[in-house]
């Protein structure tokens, strides 16, 4: 078989403790079906997600990254979500400007009450990167730089000895 047929993307996901991961949380048990490719880290607020973050979740090989916190304007920290809104909008530019596909970064709003959408969002954002394909850009470069560092390493001890 083709590894590419077999290939599944791994998401991330930054859920705000208050709705989207209580959103999360009645999915299960209301027993949604939704893709088990998502691994959750729960933040205090959507807001709270530093793009670094996100950054750091696509070189650690995640093809996407999904942020959700509460609708505007219920955010238990009043701006919070718009923040995250923000930040979200800048990343995907700045990804864009380092030729990385900004679609592997999607937010969402979800409340607590809402598990079937919990559920779709992650259907949705998984399906999406499936058309994307998977993240290769990172791991290039990471490669790439190996063999850079190495190279300079060896010449330093050449030089040394």
């Amino acid at each position: 078989m083709n590894q590419e047929a077999e290939w599944e993307p791994k998401l991330l996901g930054f859920l705000c403790k208050w709705c989207s991961y209580a959103g999360a949380d009645l999915a299960g048990t209301s027993r949604k079906k939704y893709p088990p490719n998502i691994r959750i880290i729960k933040v205090p607020c959507s807001g709270r997600v530093d793009p670094l973050f996100i950054l750091k979740a696509l070189r650690m090989g995640f093809d996407g990254v999904l942020v959700s916190g509460c609708h505007p304007g219920e955010c238990h920290y009043q701006t919070g979500n718009y923040r995250a809104r923000r930040r979200v909008a800048i990343t995907k530019r700045f990804l864009e400007y380092l030729g990385i596909e900004p679609e592997r970064i999607q937010a969402s709003w979800v409340s607590a009450s809402e598990g079937g959408k919990f559920a779709e969002v992650v259907t949705e954002v998984t399906q999406g990167l499936k058309e994307v394909g998977p993240n290769r850009v990172f791991s290039e470069r990471r490669l790439n730089g190996a063999k850079t560092k190495a190279g300079s390493t060896s010449t330093a001890r050449a030089k040394q000895g």
